[in-house]
């Protein structure tokens, strides 16, 4: 890895658990700068305390325009520059779409989708005026598909990949790279919630660990892919259900049978 790359400096957000603190904790591993930006700043703090002077902590809610401003002016005082933007933050409420009070749902597409729309739009004249930079945008595989039980999360997510593509295509003739990257169901704290609430789908494959995520998600930056998906062959099948609402309803059924299953014996070994 050159001087130059080492050097470079990546503003995470909801880096403070999940998937986010495990690409915070193994960039400064890969010697990257890291903004740890997280609305719960006392566990951003602590991250940015153990991962030592290459990590700071920034106090950030994604849906505050202002705040924005203040992370991308924080991050550039401290670190002297800002050359990536991982948009990773997101919430999920999930049970059956009647069960959830509509203020939640309302909640998860603005988080989700309108949150990191707002980050990409202040780092972007930031990123076009040094002459480079990076938007990476953390997505879901349920941006292809829908699930019971997690309606307005994948909804959501699918507002985010058109929104990120959207943005892409509007400066694809600028210096700035675009990568999107789609994990499947991950070991964190929003899987447990999914537990919780018996959203069977999500289990019916086994979750990956946030740290083998983060080591993907690094990889996909360092060549500057334009979308990933994981695991990538999952992928290709995924796309192709979704896009067909007949094979849809076939996979899900069998697939709710087999979560179902999967998270008994998950909770009984609990």
């Amino acid at each position: 890895m050159t001087e130059q790359r080492r050097s470079k400096v990546m503003l995470i957000t909801g880096a403070a658990s999940g998937i986010g603190a495990a690409i915070a904790r193994l960039a400064v591993q890969k010697a990257y700068r890291v903004a740890i930006a997280d609305i719960a700043f006392d566990a951003a703090r602590k991250l940015a305390s153990e991962l030592g002077d290459n990590a700071m902590p920034i106090d950030l809610d994604i849906c505050s325009p202002e705040m924005w401003r203040q992370a991308l002016d924080a991050t550039r005082q401290h670190f002297g520059g800002l050359d990536i933007l991982l948009n990773n933050a997101g919430i999920a409420h999930p049970g059956l779409t009647k069960d959830v009070p509509f203020e939640m749902h309302e909640q998860t597409l603005k988080v989700n989708a309108l949150g990191p729309m707002l980050g990409a739009m202040t780092v972007i004249p930031h990123f076009k005026a040094q002459g480079s930079g990076h938007v990476v945008t953390v997505c879901s595989m349920t941006s292809f598909l829908t699930l019971p039980g997690l309606v307005s999360y994948a909804a959501s997510k699918h507002a985010l990949r058109a929104m990120h593509f959207g943005i892409a295509l509007e400066e694809r003739a600028s210096p700035i790279d675009f990568t999107i990257v789609h994990p499947g169901a991950t070991e964190t704290p929003m899987l447990e919630l999914e537990a919780e609430k018996n959203v069977t789908a999500a289990f019916a494959r086994a979750a990956a660990s946030p740290d083998d995520i983060a080591a993907i998600i690094l990889k996909a930056i360092r060549a500057k892919k334009v979308e990933v998906c994981i695991p990538s062959a999952r992928g290709r099948v995924v796309k192709a259900i979704g896009s067909n609402p007949r094979r849809l309803f076939e996979v899900m059924q069998k697939n709710e049978e087999i979560g179902a299953k999967a998270l008994a014996d998950r909770k009984a070994a609990q």
